[in-house]
């Protein structure tokens, strides 16, 4: 079975709002997400975290500390995935969507209330980053 490696950015802002982007196919139904994305050749997970964030948000960020280790299997595909989550902070850059892949149609900061609500690309995440809010 092959396997699909990658990594999250978790980055809170100073009123405990979670930054999402809203993703998607053209022809698909949208849903939120933290920015996400595949490790490239020679990328640690660490680096691959920061190039997803600056990606798919047009923020430069650090990595603070990996919050956990994701894995599972889509059997449809079939395919392993494995995903490392990173708190991340924001030094720099503005809101700017600049994904290569096009999948990035709206960059948002989320409440814990919206949070509970939206329709997420992962909805096996919302416990997790509902413990993060609170945190």
């Amino acid at each position: 079975m092959e396997t699909w490696e990658g990594s999250a950015g978790v980055c809170l802002n100073e009123n405990n709002e979670l930054l999402m982007v809203l993703q998607g196919k053209e022809d698909e139904k949208k849903t939120w997400s933290v920015p996400t994305g595949g490790k490239e050749d020679g990328e640690t997970f660490a680096s691959c975290c920061l190039r997803e964030v600056w990606e798919e948000t047009g923020y430069r960020a650090e990595t603070i500390e990996e919050l956990m280790v994701k894995q599972g299997k889509i059997e449809e595909i079939p395919i392993q995935v494995k995903v490392h989550y990173y708190a991340v902070k924001i030094i720099g850059g503005a809101p700017t969507i600049q994904d290569p892949d096009q999948l990035i149609h709206e960059i948002a900061w989320k409440s814990r209330k919206e949070l509970e609500t939206l329709d997420l690309s992962f909805p096996e995440d919302r416990e997790f980053f509902l413990r993060t809010l609170s945190s």
